[in-house]
C-alpha cells in the first residue's frame, strides 16, 4: 500500500497543481475549484499510475493524462448531479445546489474541455493513441447516462440491459484509465487489452457495490443520501434483481413503491423498498453476482505477460474496492 499512498500523494499535488481557484471569471472557476478540491477516491488517475508502474514505465510519463481523466471524470459528476437532482455528493452539497444548475452546466463544459487540454500534454508521440483512448470512453459514458435516463420511463430493463449501461457510464473509464497508463509505458497490445478488460470487470462489480452501499451503507461514510437510488427510482440492480426473485404480491408492492405516483413520504418508502429486498435476500444475489465480476477481473489480470510480484499493487487495490464500505 504504500506505493499506492506514493501515487495518491503525486496525483494530489498534480490537482493542486490546477490553480483554478484564483481564475476570472470567480462565478466560473470557483465551483470547479470546489468540485476538484473534494475528498474523492482519485480511483481513474490511481489506476492510470498502476498501469504504467506495472509495465515498467515512468508515472511522471502517465500523470498528464491521468489528471485529464480525473478532470472528466468530475465533469461527469457534476452534470449528473443535475440530471439526478442529487443534493449531495462527497458528503458536500452539490455544485447545481450550491449555485445553480447554469452555472453547473458552464462549470462542467469548462471541465471537458480542460480534461482535453490536459490530455494533450501527454508525449506527443503518444498523443494520437491516449486521445483515440479518451475520446472513445468519453462518448461510451455519454451514451451510458443517456441509457440510464432511458431507463426512468421504460417499463420494464432486464438485468442484462442494466449491466452493458453500467459497463458503458462507470466500468469504461476505469478500463480506459489503465489503457492509458499501460500505453505510456509502451506495453504490448495483448497486454493492454487484458488490462482493459480487467478494468471494465473491476468497473462493474464496482459500480455494484456502489449500488450496494447506496442501500446498506453508512450515509456519513458513503457521502450521498442512504437510499438515494430508491427515492428517485432508480432501477438498479437490487431492484430488477428484486423483481426477478418476487411472487406476485411482493412484485406488485415493488413496482407501487417506485411508481411515480407513490404518495408515500420517502423515508417511508426507503424503509418499506429495503424490507422488501431483505425478504428477497438481493443483498446476498448482488454479492454474488459481485464475487463472478471480480474473479474474472482478477483472471483477466493474471493473463498480463509480467510477473506475479509486479501485478500485487493492482491486486491488493482491486480487493480494497471491493471491500469498501464507501
Amino acid at each position: 500500500m504504500e506505493l499506492i499512498q506514493q501515487f495518491q500523494h503525486r496525483i494530489n499535488q498534480a490537482v493542486s497543481e490546477l490553480d483554478i481557484g484564483h481564475k476570472q471569471p470567480a462565478e466560473l472557476y470557483e465551483p470547479i475549484a470546489y468540485t476538484m478540491g473534494q475528498p474523492g477516491k482519485r480511483l481513474r488517475p490511481l489506476l492510470s499510475l498502476l498501469a504504467c508502474h506495472l509495465f515498467g514505465g515512468d508515472i511522471e510519463k502517465a500523470i498528464y493524462p491521468a489528471i485529464s481523466v480525473e478532470i472528466f471524470h468530475n465533469f461527469t459528476l457534476v452534470h449528473d448531479d443535475i440530471m439526478d437532482k442529487a443534493p449531495l455528493r462527497r458528503g458536500q452539497q452539490t455544485v447545481y445546489q450550491k449555485w445553480n444548475a447554469d452555472i453547473a452546466i458552464l462549470a462542467g463544459d469548462t471541465m471537458f474541455a480542460m480534461a482535453y487540454q490536459y490530455a494533450l500534454k501527454t508525449d506527443p508521440a503518444l498523443v494520437p493513441k491516449v486521445l483515440t483512448v479518451f475520446s472513445k470512453a468519453a462518448i461510451e459514458v455519454c451514451e451510458g447516462q443517456q441509457l440510464d435516463m432511458n431507463f426512468e420511463t421504460m417499463k420494464t430493463v432486464s438485468i442484462p440491459e442494466y449491466l452493458n449501461m453500467i459497463r458503458l457510464k462507470t466500468a469504461v473509464l476505469l478500463g480506459a484509465s489503465l489503457e492509458i497508463g499501460a500505453i505510456c509505458a509502451h506495453a504490448l497490445p495483448e497486454d493492454i487489452a487484458h488490462i482493459y478488460q480487467f478494468g471494465i470487470l473491476l468497473g462493474i462489480a464496482f459500480q455494484l457495490k456502489d449500488d450496494l452501499l447506496d442501500v446498506y451503507g453508512d450515509q456519513d461514510q458513503f457521502g450521498k443520501l442512504s437510499g438515494g437510488d430508491i427515492a428517485t427510482n432508480k432501477k438498479t440492480y437490487l431492484y430488477l434483481k428484486a423483481l426477478e426473485l418476487a411472487d406476485d404480491v411482493k412484485y406488485s408492492r415493488l413496482t407501487s413503491l417506485y411508481s411515480p405516483n407513490s404518495i408515500l413520504p420517502v423515508e417511508d418508502k426507503i424503509r418499506q423498498v429495503k424490507q422488501l429486498f431483505d425478504d428477497l435476500d438481493v443483498k446476498e444475489q448482488v454479492g454474488l453476482i459481485m464475487d463472478d465480476y471480480y474473479y474474472q477481473a482478477m483472471l483477466a489480470l493474471s493473463n498480463i505477460s509480467i510477473g506475479s510480484a509486479r501485478l500485487e499493487p493492482l491486486q491488493d487495490f482491486a480487493q480494497k474496492l471491493f471491500n469498501r464500505t464507501y
